[in-house]
């Protein structure tokens, strides 16, 4: 008997030891393991797919839903309910008008340049009903980038949103010259050569075009082309497979969220965040989203209570928005709790938090085009994702060292990257591999080859270039630094450096022109900036360029200030220097070049004083 409790104490102990060991030494690790399981098991479900080549889509899993829960609330778009129901049979609509009058046929590309609205999604739906690949447009893009869309993933037809329809008349011409149809979601046109969609829509019929035209036997064929910025100037078309946006469909459900949520998506669907994730995660779980044309602060709280939101999604811009609301009684009284999204500061986060209540906000890293996502599952402050021993098992990623000022990776003796040490900052790297494959881009092989290092730490390897600086510290939290090479972040987009410098540099007067991203207090990502040089002959002149810009930039990319200078320094590489310029920020008093700053109300870049630098810096003038 005595031997026996022996025994029996001796394991308790031993239990208990391992509790207390396990919580010092590994506090995190239930909660991983069982994330990872979360994680697993819909992989599962995709190499299933794989298996049998009976690949169940996003599209294919929202019929279900429509069949499944038909009256359910699948879309609130201002103040207006449109069912599961409702959307199926539209889309089945324009699908048999894209069959029957449109005239396409399965595998066309067609591009869509529409604001939030919910023919967005019956759009989207009715073209891959029959077969379509999509492409989204950034409804923010000028007429030259708007070409160039079309040439790269060889669109045979656009369908334009009622109020964006003089967005394309400068390039009307070149789009009918190419034979590009244009259809226009209005029931009567005042182009004869623009062809219209709604007034077609009653006659049509609302069954079912036959299965078979969306059906497909491969993860790995594409689906949509989502336009990213990058370092060669014009967007790209960033090719997204079923694979990738299944993987993104999953990812509210893999935070914990179940088929009761009501998502807000506040954010543009032409980008993945709110398309793949928000629209194909609410699709998954059978839920219900509130759709917003366009982000409102003011709005967004009253939103929240009166549709009883419980999950929303955000960029970092979007929260500090939200902070800067003046505070309320009833900031606190709503529904919602989880965020999720990314490019959230320490700061905003923990005032957030503090404003408006215990909101779990769950960062999500991860480009489109990308091969790798970091989810912040556990919500430590401050970080875009977490990492342990299981992850590293499955998706292969490493940082390594990067020089700021040559502006490339550090190599050793043999000519191989290094890899940091734990809590130091480095460029990072994501291998491609079977199980993270990376897709590219459309038209041109040598942009997908541009995105990819090789023999980085063996020859004959091949890892996808991030282009952004992270850090990963002693228990797994991964954080985001910087960005590298010729893009940065601005009003949540992508601006790219090389694009906005050609563009300035049709200006007459200017001769040469080095774009680059400044940090501002109190505000997220950078403000664009430009070092030129002035043709010796002529004079800066701010008005020109003040209109130049607004006429073909899009307002985040516009430079916000500019940089007069006698001669540009350039790399060992004979790259523009940007590093030092981007340290030295856009101070008068402490930089002896002439400096601008882009005035909307004089329409003109004016001088940048040490008054204007200060309100600046206080918020007394926005930018």
């Amino acid at each position: 008997m005595t031997a026996s409790l022996g025994w029996l104490s001796a394991l308790v102990a031993g239990i208990f030891s391992a509790h207390v060991l396990q919580k010092l030494c590994f506090p995190y690790f239930w909660r991983d393991f069982v994330f990872l399981l979360t994680v697993i098991r819909y992989g599962m479900k995709l190499e299933l797919f794989k298996l049998t080549s009976r690949v169940c889509t996003v599209l294919d899993r929202f019929i279900q839903q429509a069949q499944r829960i038909p009256d359910k609330p699948f879309v609130i778009y201002d103040g207006n309910i449109h069912t599961y129901r409702d959307i199926e049979q539209r889309s089945n609509r324009l699908a048999n008008i894209f069959l029957d009058r449109v005239k396409l046929k399965k595998g066309d590309c067609v591009a869509l340049l529409m604001n939030n609205e919910p023919d967005f999604l019956c759009v989207w739906f009715g073209l891959a009903k029959v077969g379509c690949s999509v492409a989204f447009l950034n409804t923010n893009i000028k007429s030259r980038s708007l070409l160039h869309c079309f040439n790269c993933c060889g669109a045979k037809a656009l369908i334009v949103g009622a109020d964006l329809v003089e967005c394309v008349d400068g390039i009307l011409p070149s789009l009918l010259e190419d034979n590009i149809q244009v259809w226009a979601m209005k029931s009567q046109s005042e182009h004869t050569q623009v062809n219209t969609l709604l007034d077609k829509i009653d006659a049509a019929s609302d069954q079912p075009v036959p299965a078979a035209l969306r059906a497909t036997t491969s993860l790995k064929a594409p689906t949509l082309y989502i336009f990213t910025s990058g370092t060669t100037g014009l967007p790209k078309a960033a090719v997204i497979t079923h694979l990738q946006s299944l993987k993104a469909a999953g990812g509210f459900w893999a935070f914990g969220a179940t088929a009761d949520e009501v998502i807000y998506i506040p954010l543009p669907l032409y980008h993945s965040a709110a398309s793949l994730i928000g629209i194909g995660g609410t699709i998954e779980l059978g839920a219900t989203c509130v759709l917003k044309k366009k982000f409102s602060a003011s709005q967004f709280w009253n939103d929240c209570r009166k549709h009883h939101v419980t999950i929303f999604q955000y960029i970092g811009e979007l929260c500090r928005y939200l902070c800067n609301q003046p505070k309320t009684d009833m900031d606190k009284v709503h529904k919602v709790r989880m965020g999720v999204g990314n490019g959230l500061r320490q700061d905003v986060w923990r005032e957030f938090q503090s404003h408006y209540g215990d909101v779990k906000m769950c960062e999500v890293y991860g480009s489109t085009e990308g091969n790798l996502c970091f989810m912040n599952h556990i919500g430590k402050i401050g970080t875009v994702g977490r990492s342990n021993f299981f992850y590293r098992l499955l998706f292969k990623y490493d940082l390594v060292k990067y020089d700021m000022i040559k502006d490339v990776p550090v190599k050793n003796q043999y000519g191989f990257c290094q890899r940091v040490k734990k809590g130091e900052t480095g460029l990072l790297l994501s291998k491609v591999s079977a199980l993270s494959p990376f897709f590219g881009y459309a038209g041109s092989k040598q942009l997908t080859e541009n995105k990819l290092m090789r023999n980085v730490f063996v020859k004959g390897d091949a890892y996808f270039n991030t282009g952004d600086l992270m850090a990963e510290d002693h228990e797994g939290f991964i954080s985001f630094r910087d960005r590298v090479g010729d893009t940065f972040r601005w009003k949540g987009e992508n601006v790219a450096t090389t694009e906005v410098a050609e563009t300035l540099g049709l200006v007459d007067f200017i001769q040469e022109v080095n774009v680059y991203g400044v940090e501002i207090p109190g505000h997220e990502g950078r403000a664009g900036m430009a070092a030129m040089i002035v043709r010796p002959d002529l004079t800066f002149d701010g008005n020109k360029l003040f209109e130049h810009v607004v006429r073909d930039l899009p307002a985040y990319a516009r430079p916000h200030f500019i940089r007069l200078q006698e001669v540009m320094e350039m790399t060992s590489t004979f790259k523009q220097q940007k590093f030092q310029l981007v340290q030295s920020g856009f101070n008068p008093s402490t930089i002896s070049d002439p400096l601008y700053v882009l005035d909307h109300l004089q329409k003109s870049y004016i001088p940048l004083t040490d008054s204007i630098y200060q309100n600046i810096l206080s918020g007394e003038r926005k930018l």
